[in-house]
């Protein structure tokens, strides 16, 4: 595995692989633009087919007028999340080829699912319209189990039995929008105390916000344990913590009764997919609960069988991909932009990688300044880039990067996660013409 602190020449021995790997025929990463370039689709005899009107040109944004992205940001919904395989959306046509019963669907692609993501003995999963649609369709398994009148009623709990989820105060987050959507209230504590005091029999379910392990007194493990010692379910949200692909099956091992996956992320699936894994009687009742049955909350989340064979075939790819030869490809791409820039006078470069890290983990390339040298602000570099035609690139600008970097020393974040191969080359050329032309003359 790679390492955090690398050095400009430990990137630069891991070309020769790393070339290798951009060579592979079949990988997990979309196709290069001059690939797709081709006007049209493929039909069902493989051949690809002409389009007229709209979509014709092969340039179907520029018909609308949208400008597409250079993703140097990563797998952000704002910007569609990631790029599917060919064969991804080979999948999705198939789906397509035929009419089918989308519930028996659901319940065979959720065997498919337990068996790629090595689920125990008495868990499925089923697909859902993304991560945030499981986290709604799950809590309203939990509350309504199969009983019809509280399918219809949900998110009036009026008469319900339970009505509480205890969450950590520190785990609070903007998806428990999902959660309270069922009508639910929130509970939060901070101490282990604190949470065995505030479960009662109102207590339908608690709460665990993956990506704020770190943040919670309560740790992963030790939250499973105290569900279990009250029989409570409990609830892994993990929507953007894979990579490794061993997140697939760790908390469900661990005991968790539903967990869930961003399909549209790195597992690269359709972006309006998501992964729902649990215990087969809460996966029965949460598809009770969704689309295509009506008259329930989860009916407007709706999934297609095109989307529910498009995120089995993209999940499959995901758990037999070769992760280190992906890295290597993304430290190509990165080294490529850093040898660039960093000629530049007043310009350093240094890689981040932590693959200890929970939630979006990939290889960063920070970019920095020395404002002496260089008469640039950060906001002032970011938005130059993002003004690039023909293609806007686009970079990260979260909460943790303004924290990482002083006053003094302007920074910019780069990840290749979600660039197309060639597109390194786009983003050294265009970076490096700006920070020349910010440059102080002596």
């Amino acid at each position: 595995m790679f390492k955090e602190g690398w050095s400009r020449r430990s990137f630069v021995s891991t070309l020769g692989a790393a070339a290798a790997a951009l060579l592979t025929p079949t990988k997990l990463r979309a196709e290069s633009a001059a690939e797709a370039s081709v006007s049209g689709s493929k039909g069902s005899n493989g051949v690809r087919m002409a389009l007229s009107g709209f979509g014709s040109t092969g340039d179907i944004y520029a018909e609308l007028g949208v400008t597409p992205i250079i993703n140097a940001a990563g797998t952000y919904t704002s910007m569609g999340g990631s790029l599917m395989a060919p064969e991804v959306l080979e999948a999705m046509r198939l789906g397509n080829e035929n009419f089918v019963d989308i519930n028996q669907l659901e319940v065979a692609a959720g065997k498919k699912m337990a068996e790629l993501c090595r689920m125990p003995a008495g868990y499925t999963g089923l697909v859902t319209g993304g991560a945030a649609a499981a986290l709604l369709v799950g809590y309203a398994a939990i509350l309504t189990g199969d009983n019809k009148t509280y399918i219809r009623q949900i998110p009036d709990l009026t008469g319900m039995p339970k009505t509480e989820v205890i969450i950590q105060k520190s785990h609070r987050y903007a998806f428990d929008h999902q959660v309270r959507q069922t009508g639910v209230k929130l509970v939060e504590v901070e101490t282990r105390d604190e949470l065995t005091a505030a479960i009662n029999p109102r207590t339908a379910a608690m709460h665990f916000t993956n990506f704020l392990n770190p943040a919670g007194q309560i740790k992963v493990d030790e939250f499973i344990q105290i569900a279990k010692q009250h029989n409570l379910p409990a609830f892994n949200d993990a929507a953007a913590d894979t990579p490794p692909i061993s997140r697939l099956w760790e908390y469900t091992q661990m005991g968790y009764d539903l967990v869930t996956f961003s399909g549209g992320k790195d597992i690269r699936g359709p972006q309006a997919a998501g992964l729902l894994m649990g215990k087969e009687e809460l996966i029965r009742c949460a598809l009770l609960n969704m689309s295509p049955n009506e008259d329930t909350i989860g009916r407007a989340s709706k999934v297609g069988k095109e989307e529910i064979c498009g995120m089995l075939k993209a999940l499959e790819m995901f758990v037999s991909s070769d992760q280190n030869a992906i890295l290597q490809e993304y430290h190509a791409q990165l080294d490529s932009i850093g040898s660039a820039v960093g000629k530049i006078s007043g310009v350093t470069t240094s890689y981040e990688y932590d693959p200890t890290a929970i939630a979006n983990v990939t290889p960063r390339l920070a970019v920095s300044w020395d404002p002496a040298k260089v008469a640039l602000t950060k906001q002032q570099v970011t938005d130059q880039l993002a003004a690039t035609r023909p293609h806007s690139i686009m970079l990260s600008d979260d909460g943790d990067d303004q924290k990482k970097q002083g006053p003094q020393n302007p920074t910019i974040w780069i990840t290749a996660w979600m660039m197309k191969p060639g597109q390194e080359k786009v983003i050294s050329d265009r970076l490096s013409e700006i920070l020349q032309a910010g440059a102080r003359t002596a």
